[in-house]
């Protein structure tokens, strides 16, 4: 019982140390790679997917997307929602009711899954009806669509666990999981698709056993009393499975504009181009992925600790933690632009090659599409900071002015001015707006805003 009482506050002394760039990055450098390596190897799946079955079903994982986006919200609101809501009891010294309100999200994790995948069954021949694609490439979905939908409930917990992890104190481990689960993934890749000859359906098994990784480690981790976290029998709490969703519903919009802002790109280049402008957004969707992954990370790595800061009502460290973040940004923001910008050829010529239309297509909107990656950390971290200090409503404002709002307005604007260019400004033009709402958002509500040493958000 000793023993457990030093790991349980052992973990919880982490945030009481001094916030330094050192200390922050304690914090922030494993969900880094953890999420850098996660759009890593997603990106070996185009790759694998592209090369050895061809572009056609290359678009065909583009064209899934949105029904993908759909899960991934869902499990992103209660895992983000549910983080702050935690860790901020956390904070407040209710740790008894911490955990039971865990252990209460969690099973409702469970549930949600299982119900999505016999949705995702029964409406499965209604999804692609009336997008005029090719029969291949409409076979290819299908196959796609029905092999990752079988992993609905360890992608649901994998998102959880991964976020709960690090809130507990176990970014590393977190980011093992995540290592494991990309390598498994590559490997059975290879083997599904190129030994076993399963086709884009050996893709999608390939992805959902990488995802099961974490899914599995966390149910074991969270099982052993000794951890800051860990299973109690739950307390049906409505109110707070209401809190997390409402803290959690800008994560949970911005993943589902995402899908809907990609049927509008895919809508769009099958309009203007055919299914090579499919792919092409494809692999820029990748590499803006594989940048903006930078700041996701970080975002999340730092969510606990801005949780707990507000919920002990520390505004010395919670003023300090913010600043020091938006110089970490801007570094990231002006690397990542500089990286893109240089090896954006080297990155398509990885999934077309140069004879290939696709290419040329994906040259150029890379190049274009690279500015977004100016704003996009400064927007990421925004709507992150406000979800971690329980003001879900702004980060909702912010994350669906920015992934829908702004991107529909630019959609419908600057392709009828410069055509096939004006889809890729689409979205730097949509970023930049976002940045403008995100500072007026943060100078009006934010946490440089303080009352006796204390934030005024609420």
């Amino acid at each position: 019982m000793e023993d457990q009482n030093k790991g349980k506050n052992k973990d919880k002394n982490i945030y009481a140390k001094p916030v330094t760039l050192k200390n922050i990055l304690k914090f922030a450098v494993p969900t880094i790679a953890m999420t850098v390596f996660m759009s890593f190897y997603t990106m070996v799946d185009g790759l694998f997917v592209s090369n050895l079955i061809g572009t056609n079903a290359l678009s065909a994982i583009n064209l899934t997307a949105p029904v993908i986006q759909l899960v991934t919200a869902v499990s992103t609101m209660l895992a983000t929602g549910g983080s702050a809501v935690i860790m901020k009891k956390m904070g407040e010294q209710k740790e008894k009711e911490a955990r039971e309100d865990f252990t209460f999200l969690i099973l409702v994790n469970v549930a949600v899954g299982i119900v999505m995948c016999g949705l995702g069954y029964l409406l499965m021949d209604h999804i692609f009806a009336g997008m005029n694609l090719s029969v291949d490439v409409a076979d290819y979905c299908v196959s796609y669509l029905r092999r990752y939908l079988l992993f609905t409930v360890p992608i649901l917990l994998m998102n959880n666990f991964t976020l709960y992890m690090i809130a507990s104190g176990k970014a590393a481990l977190s980011f093992v999981c995540s290592v494991t689960g990309g390598i498994l993934n590559m490997v059975l890749d290879y083997v599904f698709i190129a030994v076993f000859h399963m086709g884009i359906g050996g893709a999608a098994m390939a992805t959902g056993l990488g995802y099961s990784v974490t899914a599995v480690v966390g149910f074991v981790v969270f099982c052993q009393r000794k951890n800051l976290l860990h299973f109690k029998k739950p307390a049906v709490r409505l109110e707070v499975l209401k809190n997390a969703a409402t803290n959690g519903c800008s994560e949970m919009a911005a993943a589902l504009v995402t899908g809907i802002i990609t049927m509008m790109f895919n809508w769009t280049m099958l309009r203007y181009v055919g299914e090579n402008g499919v792919a092409a957004v494809t692999i820029i969707m990748y590499v803006l992925m594989f940048a903006s992954s930078l700041y996701t990370g970080y975002s999340y790595g730092v969510a606990p600790m801005i949780s707990f800061y507000h919920g002990e009502q520390n505004g010395e460290k919670l003023k300090k933690l913010i600043l020091v973040s938006l110089k970490v940004i801007g570094v990231i923001s002006l690397l990542t632009v500089a990286l893109s910008l240089t090896f954006t050829k080297p990155l398509v010529s990885i999934f077309a090659r140069p004879d290939n239309p696709v290419y040329d297509l994906a040259v150029t909107g890379n190049r274009i599409c690279t500015i977004a990656l100016l704003f996009i950390g400064f927007n990421i971290f925004a709507s992150g900071t406000f979800t971690a200090l329980s003001n879900g409503i702004v980060s909702a404002v912010l994350a669906f002015s920015r992934s829908f709002v702004f991107m529909l307005i630019t959609m419908l604007v600057l392709p009828a001015f410069f055509g096939i260019n004006g889809i890729w400004l689409a979205t730097p033009g949509a970023e930049l707006m976002a940045l403008i709402l995100s500072g007026i958002m943060v100078k009006k509500y934010g946490p440089r805003t303080f009352q006796n040493g204390q934030p005024a958000v609420s």
